[in-house]
């Protein structure tokens, strides 16, 4: 008489576990589902790869940042022909003729197989999945001119090779150049802007730096394109440098004067600091900005006695230089704006450490007005060897290092 009893009391105990179960289970199956859609939270974080797979998040960890104290600018150049170059010319499909210096028919190729080396630390060895996962959801835009374009270029070249085909596209939209990761929501931009404030040689393929006119205190129209992106990589020194005056207004637009070139770059740059502190939210958005590119025009600067320029360099500077074509005036109107700025900006000076690399410009495997020099022009290497754009790989990719490392410095890891 007691079986009725004891089976509903054994089915009252199992009740409860059977309905705990089938809600385990239900919320296991809701949150699988959740999984294998886009709409999961881990997947707009960390992404998808191919085949189905989900990609791991990539870590900062302390070996990639340098030690804080340590000075990445001062250093020498080592020769490291069994890591570098980091891409080739072939294998990237987004370098314009201006650079890809082997296919235009340099015999040499020394210049790609150096290694920038500071004195005090090591660079983290750039990596490109880390670099696209901190640009997650990001934008990165270099401003100025072509020798700004070149590091924009270089930077494209140094992560793309690790995007698969499909995942990846490149868009000219002038004056911009836009090469997207779709996978990351990141891009990579260019942005002409040769004197960073607005001029008429604004456009970005019908310009002249022989008729030069620059509104030294306009810079809206340039700034709406710069709103809102994450990280900004400023550079503008070539094209002030052709004379020592410079035609421009301040003011009136009607007003047009001969200015001294440093007083009219200080003017353009308290403009860009002025542009800065109106737009610039330090909290969300990085800036910095690039001293100036040296050139090598003259031999007889590191080779006395000699009369030529850079065409036929083939190995580095050794020891103290620096050339006349950098000029000392404008490094410091630089980094006196920028320490009276209220905004945050982090000053890359790859000056001096690219003085030494004579050998790495463009020389006559460049191009002039858009076409490869001619069979003539390229037998005048002293008329016509171009000593101001760099052959890429080359001495650009060690700026991106560089600019790598900050960012890795700064960067923190998502959990």
């Amino acid at each position: 008489m007691t079986t009725k009893p004891s089976l509903d009391r054994r089915i009252q105990t199992l009740f409860p576990l059977a309905l705990a179960s089938l809600l385990v289970l239900g919320t296991a199956r809701l949150v699988l589902d959740k999984l294998k859609s886009n709409q999961s939270s881990i997947f707009r974080v960390y992404g998808r790869q191919e085949g189905g797979e989900y990609r791991k998040p990539v870590f900062v960890l302390p070996e990639d940042r340098f030690d804080k104290g340590c000075d990445v600018f001062e250093g020498q150049w080592v020769w490291d022909n069994q890591s570098y170059p980091l891409y080739s010319e072939e294998s990237c499909p987004y370098l314009v003729k201006q650079t890809t210096c082997q296919r235009n028919g340099r015999p040499d190729s020394f210049y790609q197989d150096w290694r920038w080396q500071p004195n005090a630390c090591r660079l983290p060895r750039f990596d490109p999945l880390k670099l696209l996962d901190i640009l997650r959801g990001k934008r990165l835009m270099f401003i100025g001119d072509s020798v700004q374009r070149g590091q924009f270029e270089s930077m494209v070249c140094m992560v793309q090779s690790v995007i698969p085909d499909g995942k990846k596209s490149f868009h000219r939209i002038p004056p911009m150049k836009i090469f997207k990761a779709e996978e990351y929501n990141a891009s990579i931009e260019y942005y002409w802007a040769p004197f960073i404030v607005e001029s008429i040689s604004d456009h970005a393929t019908n310009h002249t730096v022989l008729k030069r006119l620059v509104n030294l205190d306009s810079i809206a129209k340039h700034g709406k394109s710069w709103e809102g992106v994450d990280v900004l990589v400023f550079e503008s020194y070539v094209w002030w440098m052709y004379k020592p005056l410079i035609n421009a207004t301040y003011g009136s637009t009607d007003d047009i004067r001969e200015y001294n070139v440093t007083t009219a770059y200080k003017l353009a740059m308290e403009t860009w600091a002025k542009w800065l502190e109106s737009n610039i939210n330090s909290v969300k958005q990085k800036v910095f900005f690039m001293s100036m590119s040296p050139t090598h025009l003259w031999s007889w600067e590191w080779r006395p006695g000699s009369d030529e320029n850079c065409f036929n360099e083939s190995l580095p500077i050794d020891g103290p230089y620096w050339g006349t074509g950098s000029n000392l005036q404008i490094m410091k109107i630089v980094d006196d704006v920028l320490r009276e700025s209220k905004i945050n900006v982090t000053f890359l000076n790859i000056t001096q450490l690219s003085e030494y690399r004579k050998d790495g410009h463009a020389s006559i495997y460049g191009e002039r007005k858009g076409k490869l020099l001619t069979k003539e022009q390229r037998s005048d290497p002293k008329k016509f060897a171009d000593c101001i754009h760099w052959c890429l790989p080359g001495v650009p990719d060690a700026w991106n290092e560089i600019l790598y490392a900050y960012l890795l410095q700064n960067h923190q890891n998502s959990m």
